[in-house]
C-alpha cells in the first residue's frame, strides 16, 4: 500500500489495497466484495476496502496460530523489543501520512491528530516495547517442603482477535498491536468498516520493522461478519474489543464456545462535575472540550455536565459562548476544531437524539441542527450543542449519544451530585472541577468510574490504566495491569529432594 505524501492534496488518496493482509501477504477476500470508504467531510468515496467473510477469518486465524507456534514464540524478549522500537520509529516517520488517512477516513481534525494524539500513539508503542523485557514470574516460598521449589512463569495467551472502533482508528490499532507484540502473542485485527485505511497502512510498516508473517493479520469487513466470526472462532484465545455495549454483550456470549478471554472497553455517559469554587477560566474550556473534542465521538466524553446551582447560569452561558466560537469544518483544514461525524448514519443518530431532547422539554442553547452552509453541505456536520433544562430522567441524560451534545444539569450539594453522578449503568470516565481537596478526596473514592480526572478531562497516557466499571466493560488498556489479559500464569513445582 502506498502511503499518501505529507503534502497530500485535498480529497485525494494514494492507491490503497482492496485486499486483506494475511500471513504477510496481500490477498483477495473470498467473497470478492468491497466496501466504500467515504470522506465524511465531503460525502465522497475515497477508496474501497475488501469485505472479508468467515473463510477469510479462518485463514487469518490459521496464519496467526502457525506464527504463534513457530519461531515468534521462541524469539527472545529483547528481539521483540527491537522490532517494536523499529516499528515505532517507522510510525513516527510516516505519522503525518497516517494522520491524514484518519482525517479523511473518519473526519478527525488533522490539527488534533498532529497534536497530543501523536505523542500518545508513539508513546504507547514504546511503553510496551519497554515492558517486553520486563515480563517475569515470581519465586514462591511454599510451606510443603524445604526440598520443594515453587515459581511461576508468564506465557503468552495465544491468538488474539482485536476489534477496534472508528472514532480513533490509528490510536486504537496501535493500542491493540503493542501489547500483542510485547507479550509474544499473535493477532487478527479487525478495523471498523467506517475507518480501515490507517490500519491497512500499518501492515506494511509492521513488515518493514521485521514482524514475521502471520504475527499480525488484518481482515477488513463488516462487524456482524468479520467481528462475529472472530468472536466465535475456536482458534482465537482472546478477544480485545473496543466499541458499543450491545456488541460487547454479543462478544461475551460468543466467547462461551471455547471460554475465550475477553476484555471490553465500551461506552459511557460520564459525569463532569463543576463546583462553584473551581477555577472557571480553566473549567469552561475543559468542560466544553470534554464533550466536543472529536465531535463528541469519545467513549468517556463528559456528556453530563453537573454545575453547582449558584454558578449554573453564568457557567453554562460561558460554555455556550465557547462552543459557538469553535470552528466546525473539513477535517483537513488547519483551523478546524470540530470535524464531521463519521457517517451519515451517525449524524442521523445524533440529530435524532437532539429531536428527542426537544420533545422531552430540554432547551437547545446552542447548535441543535445539521450544518449545511457552503462547503459543509455535503458533509456530516453537527455543531456543538448545549442542552439546558435537562432532567436526569430524560433519554438525552441517560443514553450515550456519541456526538457533540452535552446536558447541563444544576445541583446543590455534594451528597446530591455524588448520588446523581453514579445513577447510570455506565462507569468509564468522570471529572471533578474544584479547589477543595476534601471534595477531591471524597469524589475520587466514591465515583464509580474507571478514570476520575480532577481539574482536567480525558487525559490518557499508555503508562496509566484505562477502562470501565459496570456496563462500560472490564479489563484495562495501558499500565502494567493491561498485560495480564495477554498472559497466562503457570505454576511450576520442582522436587529437589
Amino acid at each position: 500500500m502506498q502511503l499518501p505524501a505529507d503534502s497530500l492534496a485535498r480529497r485525494r488518496l494514494g492507491p490503497a489495497p482492496n485486499q486483506l493482509f494475511i500471513d504477510g501477504q496481500w490477498v483477495d477476500s473470498r467473497s470478492g466484495k468491497q466496501l466504500d470508504c467515504v470522506n465524511p467531510s465531503t460525502g465522497e468515496v475515497i477508496a474501497r476496502i475488501a469485505a472479508g467473510n468467515v473463510q477469510d477469518v479462518g485463514l487469518a486465524v490459521a496464519a496467526a496460530r502457525r506464527a504463534f507456534e513457530g519461531p515468534w514464540r521462541q524469539m527472545l524478549p529483547h528481539d521483540r523489543q527491537a522490532i517494536m522500537l523499529r516499528f515505532a520509529d517507522l510510525v513516527d516517520r510516516h505519522y503525518d501520512a497516517l494522520a491524514t488517512l484518519d482525517a479523511m477516513d473518519m473526519g478527525a481534525p488533522l490539527a488534533r491528530l498532529q497534536g497530543g494524539s501523536r505523542q500518545r500513539a508513539l508513546g504507547g508503542v514504546r511503553f510496551y516495547a519497554g515492558l517486553a523485557t520486563a515480563i517475569g514470574g515470581q519465586t514462591i516460598a511454599n510451606s510443603v517442603s524445604r526440598a520443594m521449589a515453587s515459581y511461576t512463569l508468564r506465557e503468552p495467551v495465544g491468538v488474539v482477535g482485536a476489534i477496534i472502533p472508528w472514532n480513533a482508528p490509528l490510536g486504537s490499532a496501535l493500542c491493540k498491536i503493542a501489547p500483542v507484540l510485547a507479550t509474544g502473542c499473535t493477532m487478527v485485527l479487525k478495523p471498523a468498516e467506517q475507518a480501515s485505511l490507517s490500519s491497512l497502512a500499518l501492515a506494511e510498516l509492521l513488515a518493514e520493522a521485521g514482524v514475521p508473517p502471520g504475527v499480525v493479520n488484518i481482515v477488513t469487513g463488516l462487524g456482524d461478519t468479520v467481528g462475529a466470526a472472530l468472536a466465535h472462532h475456536p482458534g482465537v484465545d482472546k478477544i480485545a474489543f473496543t466499541g458499543s455495549g450491545p456488541v460487547g454483550q454479543s462478544i461475551v456470549r460468543a466467547s462461551a464456545g471455547n471460554l475465550k478471554r475477553v476484555t471490553l472497553e465500551l461506552g459511557g455517559k460520564s459525569p463532569n462535575i463543576v463546583f462553584a469554587d473551581a477555577d472557571l477560566d480553566a473549567a469552561v474550556p475543559g468542560a466544553a472540550m470534554a464533550i466536543f473534542g472529536n465531535s463528541g465521538q469519545v467513549c468517556a466524553a463528559g456528556s453530563r455536565l453537573f454545575v453547582e446551582r449558584k454558578i449554573y447560569r453564568e457557567f453554562v452561558l460561558r460554555v455556550v459562548a465557547y462552543a459557538n466560537q469553535l470552528k466546525v469544518g473539513d477535517s483537513l483544514d488547519a483551523d478546524t476544531v470540530l470535524g464531521p461525524l463519521v457517517s451519515r448514519e451517525q449524524m442521523e443518530r445524533v440529530l435524532g437524539y437532539i429531536d428527542i431532547g426537544r420533545q422531552e422539554g430540554a432547551r437547545a442553547l446552542s447548535g441543535g441542527q445539521r450544518l449545511v452552509e457552503g462547503k459543509l453541505a455535503s458533509g456530516y456536520f453537527v455543531p456543538p450543542t448545549v442542552f439546558g433544562d435537562v432532567d436526569d430522567g430524560m433519554r438525552i441524560a441517560r443514553e450515550e449519544i456519541f456526538g457533540p451534545v452535552v446536558c447541563a444539569i444544576p445541583f446543590d450539594t455534594i451528597d446530591e451530585v455524588e448520588q446523581r453522578a453514579n445513577a447510570t449503568p455506565y462507569g468509564l470516565g468522570s471529572g471533578v472541577w474544584t479547589r477543595d481537596i476534601h471534595k477531591v478526596q471524597r469524589l475520587t473514592r466514591s465515583l464509580r468510574a474507571g478514570s476520575v480526572w480532577v481539574n482536567c478531562y480525558s487525559v490518557v497516557e499508555a503508562s496509566v490504566p484505562y477502562g470501565g466499571y459496570r456496563m462500560s466493560g472490564y479489563g484495562r488498556e495501558g499500565g502494567l495491569q493491561s498485560l495480564d489479559a495477554y498472559l497466562e500464569t503457570k505454576a511450576v513445582w520442582v522436587n529437589a529432594g
